[in-house]
Formats: C-alpha cells, structure tokens, sequence
C-alpha cells in the first residue's frame, strides 16, 4: 500500500489547498466559532492521506511484523521497515538501521539515559542541558546523574531567550560526558545552533542528543550535517500519529551499550542462564511495536517531504513575524523570547490575565491555544512566571486565523478589565 498525497504545491504553499486535507480544520465548535487550532508545538492535525494510510493497514495488511512468513506478515513487515528507510531519507540519516522506533521522543530520551548511561556514565562525570529544556529532555538527565553520582549541569541563556554561547562553553571540559539540548525550544521559539555546539562538545570528548521534536516537522533537519550522536524526534508533532517516535543513533554511538528493554525480537539467542541481542536497530525495539501508526508516520514523512520542509519553513517564518507583529501591537502583552533565529511558537502573557484564564476565553472563541508551564518549569522560574500563554504555528495556518487569536485577546482584554 502506497499513499497518494493529492496535494499539488508550487512554488510557494497553496495553504488552502492544504487546509483541504484537513477535515477537522473546517468544523465549528461551541454552535458558531470556526475552530482556530494554533497548538502546533503540542501536536500538530493530520491530513487525510496518513489517516488513510492507517486506514489501509488495518484493511488490507494487519499483521505482526519480523515473524510470520505468510503474506500479510510479509506485507505488514515491508510497510513497517519502508517507513523507517523513509524517516532515515527524509533526516539524512545514513542507513535505516540508524533509526531506532519507539514510542515518542520522551522514551527516545529515556533510552540513551538508561541504556547509554549506564554504559558509560561514572561517579564524577557530569551531564550538561541547557535552560530552556522540556522535561523530557532534564529528567531523564537528572535521574541518570542520581544513579552514577554524576553532576548535572545548566547552561544558562540570555535576556533575549537565546543560549549563552560564552557559559556553555565555559561549562564544557573534560568532565562533560553527555550534553542535551533543544534544536528549538517549545517555549521560547529559540533555534539553537546546534552544529556548532555539536563541535564544541565533540572536542571535549561529549556526546550529544539533540531534541529535535520542534525542529524536524517545521525545517530541514540534515543528521549527518549536525554530525550529533543522537536526535529524538516524535510523529504527532509532524502531522502523523500519536505513540510514535525517532532515536537516530550515529554508527558506533550505541556500541557496547546494553538493551533498554527485554522482551521478543530484541533478542539474538536466549539460553537458561543469558542471552545475546539482535543488531540495531532492533536491539531496542523490544516486543510488539505500534505497527500501524509507524505506518502512518511514514505517510506523513511522504506528505511533507512533497509539501517541501524549505517552503513549509519559509511560510512558516512569515506567519510567525506576523504573529509577533500582532501581538507586539496589543497593550499590556510581553512575549517571551527574541532570539534572532527562531520558529512559530510564540509565547506571551497578556497583563492582568492569568494565562489558563486566557486561554479558556479565548477557546470561548473557537481559538486553541495552550497555557501552562508547557512542560518547562525551569524555564518559567529563570522567566519569572508560573506559566505562559503560547500560539503555535504550522503550514495550514493563515493570516486571518491569527487575526481571529488577536481579535479573542483584545475581546478578553475588555473583559477581564471591565
């Protein structure tokens, strides 16, 4: 089964067009508001084509993968593997067996911090992230630093939200054995220059995960530019499904690391007293895994790879200085964030509102927004806030759309001042 994405894109995107193979972007909600979704950085919509790819699977293909050898297994295992030679193409990746599939870049993560750390991680070693991190990519660190008797360290950033490039490398020496950082923050929109931090800590002797779940559905993203050790990466932010995510692993950075999980398929030869494992990947793809939805991941690689990552980040790039144009022109609002490189998501506080409030008014409106610490409270303390509201953008967003979001905080503004 092949999906055929019907969408014909130019040289720059037909976003209505686009919009089209989104039913759920046309509906109403609360009896008469059109729905704005702008919670991208959470999860993004999926088009018809990927649903159909799931679709098609359980159809036509619904089969355990690696195992039977009767036609449907066979089908089933030719689908799965095609997805991943798909997600190695589409990331430069420089064979599929560099991709390790999980279930979303939070067990990515959890992978490298349990297998790869205990492998390699010593009493005294020390692991550096950066301030703006998600709690996928500081927990697991933490956890890993608790059980070594490892140092967890903090880069800090700058007023403008972007990495301080002086203490990072200040903090970087013989000691670092592992640094963690954001391709692009989920809060402050801040794009990292992540190759250059690839170098620095490779001539320390680090090794880097980077944490590209913002950055891979919105840009190019190139592993064999950035020369990192490890990117993670999920599905539902990339217009496919949820209970999906990427570890690429560069040759060698898994070598005399033991599993994450035991269990089927990840297994060599078991005996009465121990076993041997199967080459990577599927070392760590231990039992079962979520067949169909990797499927329907590849759809989605397929779908954006023809809408075309330059136009889709270009438009994108427009939409956001709009955004911030918007938002810049309302009273009392402060964005948090002004990194001279940056993506669309955008957050903001609106003076005088909490931000849960303004996020359910503006829902009111038929406007989806998020609200919260977003996953980073580390960042909301370095910020001076418990929480934020934020907009985030994708390549099925329109100007009118935000004009909408701008039109629901200026309605709130009157309201909660009234």
């Amino acid at each position: 089964m092949v999906s055929t994405v019907e969408t014909v894109v130019q040289s720059a995107l037909d976003v209505e067009r686009i919009r089209e193979d989104f039913p759920i972007l046309h509906q109403t909600v609360y009896a008469d508001k059109p729905l704005t979704y702008l919670d991208n950085a959470a999860t993004s919509q999926t088009p018809r084509p990927v649903v159909q790819a799931l679709v098609d699977y359980y159809e036509q293909s619904n089969a355990n993968v690696h195992r039977a050898l009767h036609y449907l297994g066979e089908q089933a295992t030719a689908q799965f593997e095609a997805a991943r030679a798909s997600i190695a193409n589409w990331i430069g990746a420089p064979a599929p067996q560099n991709i390790i599939l999980t279930r979303g870049t939070t067990e990515s993560i959890n992978l490298v911090a349990r297998a790869w750390c205990d492998a390699h991680l010593r009493e005294g070693d020390e692991i550096l992230v950066t301030a703006m991190e998600h709690h996928s990519n500081w927990v697991p660190w933490q956890l890993a630093c608790q059980r070594h008797g490892a140092t967890f360290r903090i880069a800090p950033i700058t007023e403008t939200g972007e990495l301080d490039l002086e203490e990072f490398g200040r903090l970087l020496s013989e000691r670092t054995r592992l640094v963690a950082v954001t391709h692009m923050s989920n809060v402050l929109g801040t794009i990292n220059p992540v190759a250059d931090l690839v170098k620095q800590s490779h001539a320390v002797g680090a090794t880097v995960l980077i944490d590209a779940a913002q950055s891979v559905p919105h840009m190019p993203v190139d592993v064999a530019t950035l020369e990192a050790d490890f990117v993670v990466f999920s599905s539902h932010k990339m217009c496919g499904p949820t209970g999906v995510g990427v570890l690429y692993a560069r040759d060698g950075a898994l070598a005399e690391v033991g599993p994450f999980l035991g269990g089927g398929e990840m297994i060599s030869k078991v005996g009465d007293t121990e076993s041997s494992w199967a080459e990577l990947p599927y070392k760590y793809e231990a039992g079962t895994p979520n067949i169909a939805d990797v499927v329907a991941a590849g759809a989605a690689v397929d779908y954006l790879t023809h809408m075309g990552l330059d136009r889709i980040h270009a438009y994108e790039q427009e939409l956001t200085s709009y955004l911030i144009e918007r938002l810049d022109s309302l009273p009392d609002v402060r964005i948090f964030g002004r990194a001279a490189k940056r993506g669309g998501a955008v957050s903001f506080e609106v003076s005088g509102i909490h931000p849960h409030d303004l996020s359910q008014y503006v829902d009111q409106q038929g406007v989806a927004i998020r609200a919260g610490h977003l996953c980073a409270q580390p960042l909301m303390r370095r910020l001076g806030v418990p929480a934020v509201s934020r907009a985030s953008v994708y390549l099925y967003n329109t100007h009118a759309e935000i004009d909408r979001l701008i039109a629901a905080i200026e309605a709130a503004q009157r309201f909660f001042q009234a």
